[in-house]
């Protein structure tokens, strides 16, 4: 009924303030709704690698503080292959409801989709990011004979012996190799690139001289440099590792903006419910938080992170686009 003595546009117009209103608190309505009874069956958190590597040992980390927050079992489950792509392409095929989930790391979101093979997923489109869950540094290592005892003495040592050095790798298109070549292309430097079948043997011949220098996981590299049988230069964050915080960034001490972190994060396929992702970004926020994830993390050379979700979306295409090209400008060929 139209209010007495009230003029016509004026009730047009508190209609409308009423209709706008309702539309403004219909997402939050009706992502509540998405959410409402899940979980009420355990949850799957899909590992691309075998028990044991960082992936793995972070992943189950963290699953226990989310099922007592969600107040359900959350499995993990190994799906090892292909730098994580076989559990990523698993995942983003799996029934959207929020009970498939991948705990993955930036190779398989971030540095694959450059690299030119045919994947069994779309990192932009075939996921919703659900949370950033923590990242780690890698160790810029030298051998101990190499005249470099800090990274400016190594870019000097490569400026001044051109195509001479060897940077190994744990094969080409990983992660060390990719954070060697922004090394390379931020220092404007020539070196030769030995690719190896994985860390393990990359490892085994910088520790005997057999390679000048490597990008290698900081809990792996760490016992190798306090044994004396390697020499630190840096980290690849922009903050120094809780772990080592005697050790520098190469972002502080020699290439400004220098960034090859290794992030991990959880992800559901894309179609999951609003509600659901937001029930399951709120959980994974606040196991991060907590001391005892937080105290196993740093054990691994892990700092837990959090941040909105929006702002995790946001990063995920930007660090797609920054790895695209550091693949395309050094002409990276993966078969």
């Amino acid at each position: 009924m139209m209010e007495r003595g009230m003029p016509c546009s004026y009730t047009r117009r508190r209609a409308a303030q009423a209709i706008t209103a309702s539309l403004l608190l219909w997402p939050a309505v009706a992502s509540s709704q998405d959410a409402a009874g899940y979980p009420d069956r355990p949850v799957r958190l899909v590992v691309g690698y075998p028990p044991g590597g960082p992936n793995d040992l972070l992943a189950r980390i963290v699953a226990p503080k989310l099922a007592a927050l969600l107040k359900q079992a959350v499995i993990v489950e190994n799906r090892p292959g292909s730098n994580s792509e076989i559990a990523a392409g698993l995942v983003a095929k799996a029934n959207p409801d929020g009970y498939t989930l991948l705990f993955a790391s930036s190779g398989a979101i971030s540095i694959s989709p450059g690299l030119g093979r045919q994947l069994p997923y779309d990192a932009r489109t075939d996921f919703a990011p659900v949370s950033i869950v923590g990242s780690g540094p890698m160790l810029l290592v030298v051998k101990p004979d190499l005249p470099a005892s800090s990274p400016a003495e190594l870019i000097a040592l490569a400026k001044a012996r051109p195509g001479k050095l060897n940077g190994a790798s744990a094969g080409s298109g990983s992660s060390p190799h990719l954070a060697l070549e922004l090394f390379r292309a931020m220092a404007k430097l020539d070196f030769v690139h030995v690719p190896y079948r994985g860390a393990g043997p990359a490892f085994a011949d910088l520790v005997a001289g057999q390679v000048d220098f490597y990008f290698g996981g900081l809990p792996t590299a760490l016992p190798q440099v306090r044994a004396g049988k390697l020499r630190a230069l840096a980290v690849t964050s922009t903050t120094r590792s809780g772990i080592a915080p005697e050790i520098p960034t190469l972002n502080e001490v020699a290439l400004p903006g220098y960034d090859a972190s290794i992030w991990y994060g959880i992800f559901a396929p894309v179609g999951t419910p609003p509600g659901v992702v937001a029930r399951l970004h709120a959980a994974v926020t606040e196991a991060t938080r907590d001391p005892d994830v937080r105290r196993h993390f740093a054990t691994h050379g892990a700092d837990p992170l959090e941040s909105p979700r929006d702002d995790f979306v946001r990063f995920i295409a930007q660090d797609i686009d920054k790895w695209t090209r550091v693949v395309r400008d050094a002409g990276i060929k993966v078969e």
